[in-house]
């Protein structure tokens, strides 16, 4: 929200002339990446950036006229790139613990919100491959912040040993993703005796969430961003067959893409319901979809999809466009205190009806709190 307003005129040629039109640019509270203070010196205003003094506001460049608020107009899309959108952010003090952020679309995120100056904490089921994309954020831009933790969401302790290291460092916690997803498994049971889609896409995250969601309160106003997908209108959830057979079949039930779908379905009801809970104590939360058939890594488990995803991989988004969404979500301007959303190409749109379906999502809670106490003998 602009803090005041300011007037300035802008040239443009007209007939040969040169002809002014005032027009009024509303400014944003903070400066963008690498302004400082804002001092006041013989009566003119100057801004300090980096080391050297110049007598424009670097706000201006990134203003808004005041007719353009007064209507909704998309600014990004699906060609948008995560570092597009950032740009002119300075993220400074922001902590945010992205799951998966050592592949495809979650590095992607990591680097871009690292590069703006937010401490990003990597939570990796593989720490090697953590620290060498750590290593490789930190080898393109010295100096930012970037944290490997060790979560594996196919084990409800580690997720819990987890969330109990990261408040043992004593850090805040203003954005949480959910970005880690497994897809096309065959059929397998965790150690807590669940089916493996179920638990890493949601049970897992619904657990992290429910363990952190005191420090996000704390350092409200926070976001839950969860990143689900399109497939999500192809699950089969609905209020008389939600069950925990249902979420976590038996192998004679078991079919994968079935279980994916249904685990993107968890993943949108999820975030309906977190924000229900949590909107009113400034904890807000969306889901999104980040693109289709990317190449992430993510179709790994069977040959058929690594021939559909390659074949496929001219026509979709790189990773950069594909983190976008994510990124938009979590720190765009205009989604300050927007929650309750689905999210795609940057733009809000429709989920499918069981997406909506506020009674599912409560029916979801429910039985996801269920299992978690059947496993941990105790309520969270």
């Amino acid at each position: 929200m602009a803090k005041y307003t300011t007037q300035i005129t802008l040239p443009r040629p007209h007939s040969g002339n040169i002809h002014s039109q005032g027009r009024r640019k509303l400014l944003q509270e903070s400066y963008p990446m690498g302004g400082r203070d804002r001092f006041k010196m013989m009566e003119q205003s100057f801004i300090h950036v980096n080391k050297k003094t110049t007598f424009t506001d670097p706000r201006l460049a990134f203003a808004e006229t005041e007719s353009s608020r007064k209507t909704f107009r998309q600014k990004f899309d699906g060609s948008s790139t995560a570092l597009h959108i950032l740009s002119g952010r300075d993220l400074t003090g922001k902590y945010v613990i992205i799951t998966g952020a050592n592949s495809g679309i979650g590095f992607e995120t990591a680097r871009s919100l690292a590069f703006h100056g937010a401490h990003v904490v990597m939570a990796c089921r593989n720490l090697l491959s953590g620290q060498e994309c750590c290593d490789r954020i930190l080898a393109e831009r010295p100096g930012v912040k970037v944290t490997v933790m060790k979560i594996d969401l196919a084990s409800l302790g580690s997720v819990k040993d987890f969330a109990e290291q990261y408040k043992q460092k004593e850090w805040p916690l203003h954005y949480l993703i959910c970005n880690a997803a497994v897809f096309g498994l065959p059929y397998t049971r965790t150690e807590d005796g669940l089916e493996t889609t179920f638990q890493v896409n949601h049970l897992s995250h619904f657990y992290l969430t429910k363990l952190l969601w005191d420090l996000l309160m704390k350092n409200a106003p926070a976001r839950v961003i969860v990143v689900s997908s399109e497939s999500h209108r192809s699950g089969d959830l609905n209020a008389l067959n939600i069950s925990e057979e249902k979420l976590s079949p038996p192998a004679s039930a078991y079919w994968d893409l079935k279980a994916y779908n249904n685990s993107k379905l968890c993943n949108v009801l999820f975030s309906l319901h977190l924000n229900s809970l949590l909107s009113r104590f400034g904890v807000t939360s969306v889901a999104l979809h980040p693109g289709n058939i990317m190449y992430t890594g993510i179709q790994k488990h069977w040959w058929f999809y690594r021939l559909l995803f390659y074949m496929a991989r001219p026509f979709t988004k790189s990773m950069q466009q594909g983190a976008a969404t994510t990124v938009y979500c979590t720190v765009a301007p205009e989604m300050q205190n927007v929650g309750g959303m689905y999210f795609n190409n940057c733009c809000r749109c429709p989920t499918s009806s069981a997406g909506c379906d506020e009674e599912l999502a409560k029916a979801l809670w429910d039985i996801s709190e269920k299992i978690l106490r059947k496993r941990i003998g105790r309520p969270i």
